[in-house]
């Protein structure tokens, strides 16, 4: 029979497991329930439990977050908390890491924020496949904010320490209230058709910390859907590291902060420097590497090859060689030349009487055949050559035509006529 075999786990691995599970399928979370047991830690870190008549939770608020609280918690206040579920290793507890605090009536824009992430989410705008990294030497960047937020100094200033060269463009917009969606979709529009002719090519999209109202914003649907068609790569830097919008899920890359943002686009001198430094150490290391070989090659050529003069002394015993032989050759080629000359000169000799006598006898048939066919002899006998003015033979009757001139060539002259009329027979 067959036993199961059981994992055994770590208490520590257990605990972040069930954490990296919890995370996954809850976070982020909002819980409403009743303030109990609030206490501010000298550190700033803010500690107590949420409850309600069905249960209770231990909750931690680190000192950022509890920087941001625009109202005193008091145990007994109905509150909406927005965080993540987390296990506490050290105890083994189940905590809420809570990121924002409000008091009971913000649940509506909450819930109203997680239904259109759950709705944008299916229809794949947050898919990390379609995000694009931010280049690494952009041409020009395009800033979205508010002219008189403290997020546009910062990047500002951020910009001109790491890339002082590089020109930004802003397209100012309200970031807060009624009309703020408007604007930023109108600002994105503008730097788009900026994109599209290559003068930018990457955007930032930023704003300081605040409440949920005060970013809500940026949790418009039609801003969304205008960051995902962002024709270059857009980086959003909305709020604080624990501040979480929707355009933060639709960007192709969501920085913690405005300052990040920029960062992020902004590689320093200094790393530039060091990249340049660690491929010239790279090369000189190639290049030493190379010498090594080469020069190890060389070694062993040196070897083989000896020394020089016996190496010289070598080849020109070859070429006296050579020399001997190609003589020999053109001496032997030489006399068997004179011998076949020799031979066909006496054979030339013995046949050229016959040969010239032969060649005689059939000049003169030759002779007696062209005189045979001399028109000369036949005009003696009183026939006449007719040509045409041109020279051409006038041989039929049908070639002449009436008052014509021809020659009659006879055997001591010409006769010019002219042709009164043709007879055929």
């Amino acid at each position: 029979m067959s036993t199961v075999e059981r994992r055994v786990w770590p208490v520590g691995a257990l605990c972040r497991a069930v954490a990296e599970a919890l995370d996954a399928r809850f976070n982020p979370v909002a819980v409403r329930g009743e303030l109990s047991g609030f206490t501010r830690a000298a550190s700033g870190h803010c500690y107590f439990t949420l409850k309600d008549a069905n249960g209770q939770i231990r909750c931690a608020m680190f000192r950022r977050s509890a920087g941001l609280l625009d109202f005193r918690p008091r145990d007994g206040d109905s509150v909406e908390a927005l965080g993540r579920l987390d296990v506490y290793d050290a105890r083994g507890d189940l905590q809420l890491i809570v990121e924002s605090l409000s008091r009971a009536g913000q649940g509506a824009l909450f819930e109203q924020f997680l239904q259109l992430k759950a709705k944008l989410e299916e229809e794949g705008l947050f898919d990390p496949g379609r995000k694009r990294p931010s280049p690494v030497m952009p041409r020009g960047i395009g800033l979205v904010t508010s002219r008189g937020a403290a997020a546009l100094h910062d990047v500002a200033t951020a910009l001109r320490r790491r890339v002082p060269h590089v020109p930004v463009v802003l397209a100012p917009a309200a970031v807060q209230g009624a009309q703020a969606p408007g604007d930023l979709l109108a600002a994105l529009t503008a730097l788009y058709e900026l994109a599209q002719t290559g003068v930018i090519d990457v955007i930032l999209l930023v704003r300081g910390g605040g409440s949920l109202e005060d970013l809500w914003a940026f949790n418009d649907e039609r801003l969304a859907r205008a960051i995902v068609a962002s024709p270059v790569p857009l980086i959003c830097g909305v709020g604080h590291e624990t501040d979480f919008t929707i355009a933060d899920f639709c960007a192709d890359i969501r920085a913690p902060t405005p300052t990040a943002a920029a960062e992020l686009v902004a590689r320093t001198q200094q790393e530039w420097l060091d990249g340049l430094a660690l491929a010239q150490e790279r090369l000189v290391s190639s290049a030493l590497r190379r010498l090594d070989s080469l020069a190890q090659r060389l070694d062993v050529a040196a070897s083989r090859l000896g020394r020089p003069s016996g190496r010289v002394g070598l080849h020109l015993r070859q070429l006296e060689r050579h020399a001997q032989r190609l003589r020999h050759a053109a001496q032997t080629r030489i006399a068997l030349n004179d011998r076949r000359f020799a031979l066909g000169l006496d054979r030339l000799r013995r046949a050229a009487p016959g040969q010239i006598e032969q060649h005689a006898n059939r000049l003169d048939r030759a002779g007696l055949r062209l005189a045979g066919v001399d028109p000369r002899h036949v005009l003696q006998r009183g026939y006449a050559l007719l040509t045409q003015p041109d020279g051409t033979l006038l041989a039929h009757a049908a070639q002449a035509q009436p008052g014509q001139s021809v020659q009659a060539l006879l055997a001591d002259g010409r006769l010019d006529l002219t042709v009164k009329r043709a007879v055929m027979d």
